[in-house]
């Protein structure tokens, strides 16, 4: 006898799994019929399979695979092309050592006063829009500043969903609430352990991998969205282990050539 024990909708189709006998079965739903059945005696293993089944049936869908080989078109060496650390890594590289020198973490995470510092470091990298530093400069020069950046150290050392909420309450007077804007200081501060999310391109590297977060991801700033990424780049680290990224600057760089390089175009960021 089948039992449904988990049921969630992935773009046009319907992921479910029931379990029989002690074992979990899943299907992907479409309008029409369901895919062959995915078995094992794991729920996760089995729903992470059966997301990958699905991932497949989207139209932008390649794959890891496909993945590597569009990265390695515009930089044949991997991360030690000599284009690469200009393009990519070496400003990400100047923007840390300028947040490590001017606020340090644990620094931050109980003082006051690096709002300047933190502005400055916003302002050295093209990751944000200049609409989004705009408004950070109204949230870094106000009384918001002491506590949002407070709440982005603690963050970083593992404050978790408390922080992120702080994070919020302190940006969302500016409209600034944004994943792109809780994020940055993060990944800088630790690019061992975070990450920065720009949602667009990481949405597509996503779909076209087969991973899950291009349906968990929401504007909202919920924890269970920033695991799903984590979730996403710790998979794609372990599809990268051949190319040795050094840390998740590289891996951030990966899925930003990936989604958005475009061939012929002389210079990639346009």
């Amino acid at each position: 006898m089948f039992r449904k024990v988990r049921e969630a909708k992935l773009g046009k189709v319907t992921l479910r799994v029931a379990e029989e006998h002690g074992r979990y079965v899943g299907i992907v739903l479409d309008a029409t019929n369901p895919t062959e059945r995915i078995e094992g005696n794991n729920l996760d293993d089995v729903w992470r399979r059966l997301h990958d089944e699905a991932g497949k049936g989207d139209a932008h869908y390649f794959g890891f695979d496909g993945a590597r080989s569009r990265f390695l078109t515009f930089f044949p060496n991997g991360f030690h092309s000599a284009g690469y650390e200009g393009d990519e890594r070496n400003y990400k590289l100047a923007a840390k050592a300028k947040l490590d020198a001017t606020a340090p973490v644990e620094a931050a995470a109980a003082g006051a006063g690096y709002g300047e510092a933190v502005l400055a470091t916003f302002r050295s990298t093209n990751l944000l829009s200049p609409f989004e530093k705009t408004r950070l400069q109204d949230v870094l020069r106000g009384p918001a500043a002491d506590p949002f950046i407070r709440a982005a150290a603690r963050f970083t050392l593992g404050g978790g969903a408390v922080a992120l909420a702080d994070m919020e309450a302190a940006l969302k007077p500016h409209d600034a609430n944004k994943w792109t804007v809780v994020t940055y200081l993060p990944y800088l501060w630790r690019p061992d352990a975070h990450m920065f999310l720009k949602p667009e391109v990481t949405k597509d590297f996503a779909a076209r991998v087969g991973h899950p977060f291009a349906s968990h991801y929401e504007a909202r700033l919920r924890m269970s969205v920033y695991e799903s990424l984590l979730d996403l780049v710790g998979k794609t680290e372990a599809e990268l282990a051949a190319l040795k990224p050094r840390d998740r600057i590289d891996v951030q760089s990966f899925i930003w050539v990936v989604g958005a390089y475009k061939e012929g175009v002389e210079d990639p960021h346009l």
